[in-house]
């Protein structure tokens, strides 16, 4: 018997920072390598060191793009990982959107910090650059989907597609007579872009998502919802504001637009798609047509009709369009992006509706306006919030409570060990809870930074 050894880097006690290590006599391979975001005391672990030199990791494995699964890989590189870094060609892709937009948004931010004189460092430095991005982009490697690979010497992995982004994908791992799945974010079965999630069969160890382990998505009709929305924007003469991940949420709330304007349940009124990392995810959309259900008509014809900006004076121009509009921009918790310069402008008007469409992480700009904020920080600034905060969960890409209970339904022997990773205490708890009730399955929340050992039978 040895000992396997999983490490809680991060996701832990928190939704963010997705990071497991995973640990062989032999092997040592990571699992995600995502940037903590939210809440200030939370961003400043994304500065700490590794609590092992990146240098004595073999290898990677991503279960999605999203940047709270692998913001930091650049960071990782530059302090010594030399291994592949793999994930299937989307996720890849869509990786290094993010990571390049990410790298941007840290070099600006510190040259602005730098130039207005807000920060308190005498010089200002970004989290990674460009350049470190660069240097990241060639170690990926591209894994296809259902198929085994090797990834040390006790170690076989498989990437199952998930739903959730284009590309997702969770992870088993095949680890001595270990049977290991690592859930990543799990999406939702109705998905207007995405094929249901597939299942896993079996699990020793379970490494299971909770985002939403507290709640059930109400069951509405989003097209109508929006619909009414966009309709009173309309007889208010005001703004719709959009908040969107620039990966599938964007595409998924531009394509349920595009849908009404042809149906003719909404009038043919300006709506402004503003961002450039989801303008390249989009193409995506376009190299891979077997990762999703969008019909290529449908989306050449969206294409063509909506407004896509790409560049930064041409948000302006969206701003100071005076007619009723729709704005979808990045980033959907309002931590950045194009999305706040609408808002440094359009927040403190009654007229102006935001509506919140995905997770909102606890510390971030879109949590307290869910909170009944009555001002933002926005560049430096303290903008009051006068506009209408609308949250339409039912669009959120994250599986719900009864959506994570269905994922695992055809895990037939209980797994011996049940981890909840990927949520906050409350919803962590109330799904710890649930698993008990309804399955008999014991759970444990691991704490951030913890070292679990499974004892198992190495050759």
């Amino acid at each position: 018997m040895s000992v396997l050894k999983i490490h809680f880097w991060g996701a832990a006690g928190c939704v963010t920072g997705s990071k497991f290590l995973v640990e062989t006599p032999s092997d040592r391979i990571l699992v995600d390598c995502g940037m903590f975001q939210g809440l200030k005391d939370m961003r400043k672990r994304n500065w700490e060191p590794w609590p092992q030199p990146p240098s004595g990791i073999h290898g990677v494995l991503i279960t999605h793009g999203h940047l709270d699964h692998v913001g930091m890989l650049p960071r990782l590189v530059r302090d010594g990982f030399k291994g592949p870094i793999c994930g299937t060609a989307p996720s890849l892709e869509v990786a290094r959107i993010v990571l390049e937009d990410s790298a941007k948004i840290h070099e600006e931010e510190a040259e602005r910090a730098r130039a207005e004189g807000y920060s308190h460092h005498e010089v200002p430095l970004p989290l990674y650059t460009l350049e470190d991005v660069r240097a990241t982009l060639a170690l990926f490697e591209p894994v296809p989907k259902d198929h085994w690979e090797n990834a040390g010497t006790h170690v076989e992995f498989c990437f199952r597609s998930n739903g959730h982004i284009l590309g997702a994908c969770f992870i088993e791992m095949r680890i001595a007579d270990k049977h290991i799945v690592f859930s990543g974010d799990i999406g939702r079965p109705g998905d207007p872009l995405l094929d249901p999630p597939e299942r896993p069969k079996q699990a020793d160890v379970l490494l299971l998502e909770s985002t939403y382990g507290n709640k059930n998505h109400p069951d509405i009709d989003i097209e109508s919802s929006l619909q009414e929305h966009i309709h009173a924007v309309i007889a208010e003469g005001g703004a719709c504001i959009i908040p969107s991940f620039a990966v599938e949420r964007l595409q998924t709330v531009m394509y349920l637009l595009w849908k009404l304007v042809r149906a003719n349940k909404i009038p043919n009124l300006p709506i402004y798609v503003d961002s450039p990392m989801g303008e390249n995810v989009l193409d995506l959309f376009e190299r891979f047509p077997h990762w999703h259900k969008l019909p290529m008509e449908d989306y050449r014809q969206m294409r063509r009709q909506i407004n896509v900006i790409t560049e930064y004076r041409d948000t302006w121009k969206a701003i100071d369009d005076r007619r009723p509009k729709v704005v979808v921009a990045g980033s959907g918790m309002l931590s950045g992006g194009r999305v706040l310069t609408y808002l440094s402008q359009l927040l403190d008007r009654p007229t102006t509706r935001i509506l919140l469409v995905g997770y909102q992480a606890e510390g971030t700009r879109g949590r307290n306006l869910l909170e009944g904020a009555h001002e933002l920080k926005i560049f430096g600034k303290y903008i009051p919030v006068a506009a209408k905060v609308i949250q339409l969960d039912s669009l959120s890409a994250h599986a719900d409570q009864g959506e994570l209970l269905d994922w695992i339904s055809e895990i037939t022997q209980p797994p011996e060990h049940i981890f909840l990773v990927h949520g906050e205490p409350t919803a962590q708890d109330a799904l710890r809870v649930k698993l008990e009730n309804e399955k008999g399955w014991l759970a444990r929340i691991p704490g951030l930074m913890e070292t679990i050992e499974i004892n198992g039978s190495f050759l």
